[in-house]
């Protein structure tokens, strides 16, 4: 095997912004290789909510019915949990396309990213997986990427792929070495997310609940084979103070307790809906972390580089449509690349055009999200939003409205 191949399109990561993009690209005749650094099926910190204004897009990719097969049931009410409040109302349908898909649901993405990678690999898409990017670097006009192999038995094996464009998809939460991937920082008010799955819960099946706790927010749905899936972010500060609160003895002394463990006792005793829901419920694997999350809007392009995903921007997720974001942008970018001349220059205009459509149709849910986070996590935010919502029901649909969870992904009318 050569040390060295090239392609039309290389894209690092293969979650559903990546894969998006690549079989997309493969389906207009790219040469595609993809590079994912874990090995699957794995499961992420992740919402998993898939609003109904994807489902199209799914059919698109042919993955469609397979996720009907496999999601969860379908999300007819919103609703809102924190402290002994528990109130509800109608999820928005999306008004378009078949009668049976006016609804989201939930997948886990140990499900989801599998579908969407052997989708990828049916329409051609070479993938390296696991392999990790290690490094960038322009060769004329073409660029290099140094992947190298991972697990146990690799050792030190490297590959060189070429190819004019480079499609980041590695998400934003992991620094790395290449010229795509975000700085390091590390704050007091750095939102942390942790996940986890539970089977038993006695959640209503067709309810997605936002949880507001002190030092953070969350949310819970049912996805596939009976797993109910609970998120949250917690602020790294209040974090610091539940473990030092949870882990400290009789003599003061802090003992190590883990976060997932302090975590899960902060979200059952904040929200009486939280405890109700999985009281008797069973943990089904362990509790994921990850973060810290950085919502925002970032270049789309750079140096024939293209951003996809949350690598582009991300919206905070208490509005849950981080998954949207992903499959839709990953659509745009294929859209935009697929159909320009050759050349750096169609590339070019390519790239401003993705950035203006991915601003078009993200931006109000990205500005709408960090709005209500902003309350949700300041002083007597949960309480204050209680009120609101018990006294005005209809701004769980309004939000739900806001975030973009029936706008139609363009260019599948």
């Amino acid at each position: 095997m050569s040390n060295l191949s090239t392609h039309d399109a290389i894209v690092i990561g293969a979650g559903p912004a990546g894969t998006s993009a690549a079989l997309t690209l493969a389906r207009h005749g790219w040469s595609v290789a993809i590079v994912e650094k874990s090995a699957f099926p794995r499961r992420k910190v992740c919402g998993e909510y898939i609003s109904a204004s994807n489902i199209a897009l799914l059919d698109r990719l042919e993955i469609g019915d397979a996720w009907r097969a496999d999601a969860g049931p379908e999300i007819r009410r919103v609703g809102f949990f924190s402290g002994e409040t528990c109130v509800e109302a109608p999820m928005p349908d999306a008004k378009y396309g078949p009668a049976k898909d006016c609804f989201g649901r939930a997948l886990g993405r140990d499900v989801l990213d599998a579908l969407l990678l052997q989708a990828a690999r049916s329409a051609g898409a070479e993938i390296f997986q696991p392999w990790r990017a290690v490094a960038i670097d322009r060769d004329g006009d073409t660029q290099r990427v140094r992947i190298q192999a991972r697990g146990e038995n690799s050792g030190d094996e490297t590959r060189i792929l070429r190819a004019p464009v480079i499609v980041a998809a590695h998400g934003s939460w992991e620094p790395g070495p290449l010229p795509s991937q975000l700085e390091k920082t590390n704050h007091p008010s750095d939102l942390l997310g942790f996940k986890a799955h539970f089977i038993g819960s006695t959640l209503a099946p067709d309810l997605m609940p936002l949880l507001a706790l002190p030092g953070g927010y969350g949310g819970m749905v049912m996805a596939d084979h009976g797993r109910l899936s609970i998120s949250c972010c917690i602020r790294r500060e209040m974090l610091a103070r539940l473990r030092w609160k949870h882990g400290s003895g009789r003599d003061g002394v802090a003992n190590p307790v883990s976060a997932a463990d302090v975590v899960f006792s902060h979200l059952m005793a904040s929200c009486r809906g939280v405890s109700d829901a999985l009281d008797g419920a069973c943990l089904d694997g362990r509790w994921l972390a990850a973060g810290p999350i950085r919502p925002g809007i970032r270049a789309c392009c750079e140096r024939d580089i293209f951003r996809v995903g949350n690598a582009a921007g991300e919206s905070h997720p208490i509005i849950a449509e981080g998954i949207s974001m992903a499959l839709q942008s990953g659509w745009l970018l294929a859209g935009e690349l697929a159909g320009a001349p050759s050349g750096r220059a169609g590339r070019e205009a390519a790239g401003r055009r993705y950035q203006a459509a991915w601003r078009g149709l993200f931006s109000t849910r990205v500005h709408a999200a960090a709005a209500i986070a902003r309350i949700a996590l300041g002083p007597g935010g949960p309480a204050l939003m209680a009120a609101a919502v018990r006294n005005f029901p209809q701004t769980l649909t309004l939000g739900a409205q806001m975030s973009g969870k029936t706008r139609p992904v363009p260019g599948l009318a």
